[in-house]
């Protein structure tokens, strides 16, 4: 899959100073897997090394962008070059965005807005993240700051890789009789994401309208994306875990049975990861040919390689 990527995490040498911020989980352990759009708006505009950039309120309660070198707004210039790279980034099969945290460009929500008086007001988006969700509101989106955070991490790389397993189904020329094996697929991930929008999902499978197929697909790609953006939690989880225990209580003895629930509480309990409960379902369901479990998403999301679900800090 292609990433976009703010180039400086890529290790380019284009921040303000001349350096990188090189994120070695990006390039190492994502690298793995992805293909990488670099981009970087200011480099495009100012050149590197340049002078410092900041966002500052205006009278429309927007805000502008001033140089620390004396020109007062270099809005148009950063807007000219925010386009250039949306292009390119448009050009490609893109299945996420991670940008680069406090940027006045590509600051996720962490972008300093300073008031007229020179005091910080504000944080917000940066330019290039406004412009990205206008024309992108359905794709994965982060920083690299956020990705330090286990939890946030786990949750966003479960939705890059169900939103590139999506994107892939959708070039196969799916079927009803696909799209519901597919749904099916994403049963436990779904309801550990957000349960009403599973059932919602359902609802537009079963098409109980009789509408054609093509509408059905666009309503359901619409809310499907939209549910795998939202966090899990440990509460949601353990309920998911508790469901999925229910396809080998009959097949299991009385011992694994108890092992099983133990893992499943040490885990709501934050004693053991999420690892745990699920190598012991994923166990019992290949030890007894549950293919119902085995085909489920919410076991394997991503590669496993990516162990983020070996953190006790992944769940919240």
């Amino acid at each position: 899959m292609k990433i976009a990527v703010s180039g400086c995490l890529l290790g380019e040498e284009i921040r303000y100073s001349g350096g990188h911020s090189h994120d070695r989980f990006v390039t190492q352990s994502l690298g793995k897997y992805a293909q990488f759009v670099s981009f970087c708006p200011e480099h495009l505009a100012f050149g590197t090394p340049r002078s410092t950039i900041r966002l500052v309120e205006d009278e429309n309660e927007g805000y502008y962008v001033q140089s620390s070198d004396g020109e007062v707004d270099v809005t148009e210039k950063l807007l000219d070059t925010n386009n250039l790279e949306l292009q390119k980034i448009q050009n490609e099969p893109i299945r996420g965005i991670i940008f680069k945290s406090k940027s006045p460009s590509c600051g996720l929500g962490s972008a300093m807005v300073y008031r007229s008086n020179g005091y910080s007001k504000e944080k917000d988006d940066g330019l290039f993240v406004k412009m990205c969700k206008e024309h992108f509101p359905l794709l994965p989106m982060e920083e690299e700051g956020r990705l330090n955070d286990p939890w946030l991490r786990e949750n966003f790389i479960m939705q890059l890789f169900a939103y590139d397993d999506f994107e892939n189904f959708k070039a196969s020329n799916p079927t009803m009789k696909t799209l519901v094996s597919f749904h099916q697929s994403y049963k436990f991930m779904l309801q550990a994401k957000n349960e009403m929008m599973y059932r919602e999902l359902g609802q537009i499978v079963g098409n109980h309208e009789g509408l054609p197929f093509d509408e059905i697909f666009r309503q359901y790609e619409i809310l499907f994306k939209t549910a795998i953006a939202q966090k899990s939690s440990i509460g949601k989880n353990r309920n998911v875990l508790e469901h999925m225990a229910g396809f080998v209580k009959d097949k299991v003895n009385q011992v694994e049975k108890e092992m099983l629930h133990e893992q499943i509480h040490d885990y709501a309990n934050k004693i053991v990861p999420l690892i745990a409960p699920l190598s012991r379902l994923h166990m019992f369901a290949k030890a007894y040919n549950v293919e119902y479990l085995l085909d489920q998403k919410f076991l394997h999301p991503y590669p496993k390689e990516l162990a983020l679900r070996s953190d006790i800090k992944s769940g919240k």
